[in-house]
């Protein structure tokens, strides 16, 4: 067996930490089972780039035990958690990641995942697809299709998509029901602040917090802001939503604006250049800024290193960088997502969910490959439905459902009018 990881050594806490989340994750464990005796995945190689955490790698081992040969490696060089990397090696599955990897080591490790001709594409923020239709493009034919776990990689999907690029069928996980409205609101809300807070140590309460963006992102973290007691203001550029946050409850400015109050920036647009070297220079002396984003260009870190008069090292995960004498603004895990960077990412609860779409999904693709016309791929209504009724049934929760007649009635073209 072939990997690349930092020290299989640190295995035994990695084990523990997947442990924690199988004993969180009812769906999964279910699916598992499942799993084990349908084995819908004999014979598949899946490669797979999600945040590599302990509720990726109980993904990992569940696919594992549908028959899938996983490839694994991370989608962010600060995500990876080298002894959950370990714990999977040790239980026989093929890892290449390690914390803090450079560019070169990062984009290696998509190499070698990719190097074993795989079938089953699973992605998080599009960079084993992008090394596929550019670089490896000789093990294009191999694919079947593949899953799309975050917003930013279907925006890169449907670019691709647009200009007739896009080379085999991908599920839009992000856009299920039951992915974006929980993993996206409530999971990116808790995880973000759960990051924020374990990292500054210092209270929200009575503070001014700029959100920028108000997708299902934003809104969890401005949610979750307001539970905590700031003052919350959302910059956006889309009207709808801008109107969205304020029957909210919310502030609504421009950055340059908000620049001057905020105490606490996150930024959470899928965008670049959210936030640059005009709104440094307007900010507060101990400002704080965090990005929630995919990718490490919503802050554009590029300037604000340039005209940095010097960077201090404050405490792990923050850096200070003096853009104007005894001026400081300070930036929390290198502007890198900043529930992972510097945190466990999302609860495991909300991922029980998001992954159990991945896993059906995937089982969607093998199992109608032959049918599949279309590039981009809505994740099927019964899939987001399955998991909704199994989280239901976890929770001890029943519903009602519709009796034949309401049935009838909602189906039909005339009115009943009832005395």
């Amino acid at each position: 067996m072939d990997y690349e990881i930092r020290d299989i050594n640190l295995a035994e806490s990695g084990e523990h930490k997947i442990d924690w989340v199988r004993k969180n994750c009812p769906l999964l464990r279910s699916l598992e089972e499942d799993f084990g005796k349908e084995r819908p995945f004999e014979g598949i190689r899946v490669a797979l780039s999600i945040h590599l955490e302990a509720k990726t790698a109980y993904l990992c081992k569940v696919l594992a035990a549908g028959g899938a040969e996983m490839y694994i490696t991370g989608s962010n060089p600060l995500s990876t958690q080298d002894d959950v990397a370990a714990a999977l090696v040790k239980a026989g599955l093929s890892v290449y990641a390690w914390h803090a990897s450079t560019e070169e080591e990062y984009n290696r490790h998509i190499r070698k995942v990719l190097e074993h001709n795989c079938q089953i594409i699973i992605d998080d923020g599009g960079d084993l697809v992008h090394m596929l239709h550019t670089e490896m493009r000789d093990r294009l034919s191999y694919v079947i299709g593949g899953c799309e776990e975050t917003t930013t990689g279907i925006i890169r999907l449907m670019a691709m998509a647009q200009k007739e690029e896009l080379e085999f069928p991908m599920v839009m996980v992000n856009n299920a029901d039951c992915k974006h409205l929980f993993d996206n609101r409530y999971g990116t809300g808790q995880s973000v602040w759960d990051g924020i807070n374990r990292t500054t140590n210092l209270i929200v309460a009575g503070k001014y917090v700029v959100v920028a963006g108000y997708g299902w992102c934003g809104k969890g973290v401005s949610m979750r802001a307001k539970g905590l007691g700031a003052k919350v203001i959302v910059t956006e550029v889309d009207p709808i939503k801008a109107i969205e946050a304020v029957m909210d409850g919310f502030e609504v400015m421009p950055m340059r604006q908000a620049a001057e109050i905020g105490d606490f920036f996150v930024t959470v647009t899928g965008c670049a250049d959210v936030i640059g070297k005009e709104d440094f220079l307007r900010m507060k002396n101990g400002a704080i800024l965090c990005n929630a984003g995919h990718f490490d260009v919503e802050i554009n870190m590029k300037e604000l290193r340039e005209m940095t008069l010097s960077v201090i090292d404050q405490r792990a995960n923050i850096k200070g960088y003096e853009v104007k004498k005894d001026h400081f603004v300070y930036v929390l895990g290198e502007g890198r997502l900043v529930n992972l960077a510097c945190g466990d990412g999302h609860p495991a609860e909300i991922m029980d969910m998001s992954f159990a779409i991945q896993a059906l999904s995937a089982r969607y693709l093998v199992k109608h490959a032959a049918e599949l016309k279309e590039k981009l791929i809505v994740v099927p209504r019964e899939v987001d439905l399955e998991v909704a009724e199994r989280k239901l049934r976890f929770l001890g929760i029943a519903i009602d459902h519709l009796t034949p007649e309401q049935e009838a009635y909602l189906n039909s073209s005339g009115i009943d009018h009832r005395d």
